[in-house]
């Protein structure tokens, strides 16, 4: 069994209901999910993007991204970032894993609705995840991208839910946030839409997303006051 989202090459996995290396049993699955029939009543997403307009009414896992894309970011391609995921679903063990290679600094802000939680090189390891469970981290992140044309691409995910074969309801959430004048947005992808809306400020963008399937949204700047 597998829950799992990605944001700039982070990956989440919940693990296993059962030891690390095994499948759960039928009395597991239904332990987990016999306190959530909504999640059971749901058609099954196999994988497709499907942004939802109308959210369902009960908690589902909501993760919120806070990134500070600094003047130094252009030239070495590193971002402050700051997780946050609520609602983790009910599951004695899981783990945060991220890219080794493009994450460093990684530590624990705090955690509520969870036995123990700790950092063990590039995952953070939980067990014991109760209701309403809120893990919070910082790192630092190979997010930014310098792309041919002289522009940069910030690029996050794949987002998912994922359980077995199915892809479930979540939320993303992203603020990023750099000095006014520094960057303009020139295109996101996907595109804006019912479901995924995205606003604008100086030295701000921020996204808000709710949907099935696997997410990849890509962000792109030129500088400011240039072609």
């Amino acid at each position: 069994m597998r829950a799992a989202a990605t944001v700039h090459g982070l990956v989440l996995a919940a693990a296993a209901l059962a030891a690390a290396a095994g499948e759960p049993t039928r009395e597991e699955l239904e332990r987990w999910l016999e306190d959530d029939a909504e999640l059971r009543a749901l058609a099954v997403n196999e994988g497709e993007l499907e942004f939802l307009p109308h959210p369902p009414s009960k908690p589902f896992h909501h993760q919120v991204n806070r990134i500070e894309l600094r003047r130094a970011s252009l030239e070495d391609c590193w971002v402050a970032l700051s997780q946050c995921h609520y609602n983790l679903d009910r599951v004695p063990k899981a783990q945060v894993v991220y890219g080794r290679a493009r994450t460093r600094r990684l530590r624990i802000d705090r955690f509520t609705g969870i036995g123990r939680a700790w950092v063990e090189g590039p995952t953070v390891q939980l067990e014991d995840i109760g209701h309403g469970a809120v893990l919070c981290v910082r790192a630092e992140s190979r997010a930014l991208r310098r792309d041919a044309d002289g522009g940069w691409t910030l690029r996050n995910g794949p987002f998912m839910r994922r359980f077995l074969d199915g892809y479930y309801p979540m939320r993303v959430e992203l603020d990023l946030r750099m000095p006014p004048g520094l960057l303009r947005l020139v295109s996101v992808d996907p595109p804006p839409q019912p479901g995924f809306r995205v606003d604008r400020a100086p030295g701000r963008i921020r996204y808000d997303a709710v949907f099935e399937g696997r997410l990849v949204t890509e962000l792109r700047f030129r500088r400011a006051g240039g072609p």
